[in-house]
């Protein structure tokens, strides 16, 4: 039985084109960015509790989706993963706005070559979409293969035609 989820110290929403955005957070890190999933958030009971750094994200995040940002400052907590994941999502953070990489190069980029699907299970528990880009991993052909964020696929589709990144219908 895994433990509950605990409760954010740190919790600001911001609105966006793929509707609610959840972030968690402390002083020093931001946690967690959920994006709204079959009308829900993760704490959407409990209200918020923004701080400067959760502002800080807030508004680089409206400025994205704006069309006026390309990459983030805030810093991320991904330590809270296996070494394996942290590795995948350190991969992810390199990936430029509008850039794209298959699950193949991702992973030969961090020395872990023919383990794709476990590259795919570290890209879809990425703890931050969006400020950490996992949405631009494709397959190898150029196709979508899922996105655990928001409502999934739509949500990546989305989010590739913002950065002009090419994929396969």
């Amino acid at each position: 039985m895994s433990s509950p989820t605990p409760l954010p110290q740190n919790l600001i929403r911001v609105q966006s084109p793929l509707g609610g955005l959840e972030l968690t957070g402390d002083d020093d890190e931001v946690f967690s960015l959920a994006i709204i999933r079959n009308g829900h958030l993760p704490f959407e009971g409990l209200p918020e509790a923004p701080n400067p750094l959760l502002r800080r994200a807030a508004e680089q995040l409206t400025e994205y989706f704006a069309g006026d940002r390309v990459s983030f400052d805030v810093p991320v907590r991904l330590s809270r993963g296996t070494e394996f994941q942290q590795s995948v999502w350190r991969g992810l953070a390199a990936i430029p706005f509008g850039g794209h990489l298959s699950y193949g190069e991702l992973g030969r980029s961090i020395g872990k070559s023919g383990a794709g699907r476990a590259i795919g299970g570290a890209v879809g528990a990425n703890p931050a979409p969006i400020l950490v880009g996992c949405h631009r991993v494709l397959a190898s052909n150029g196709r979508i293969t899922g996105f655990s964020a928001g409502e999934g696929i739509p949500t990546k589709q989305w989010l590739l035609r913002h950065e002009r990144i090419e994929y396969v219908g």
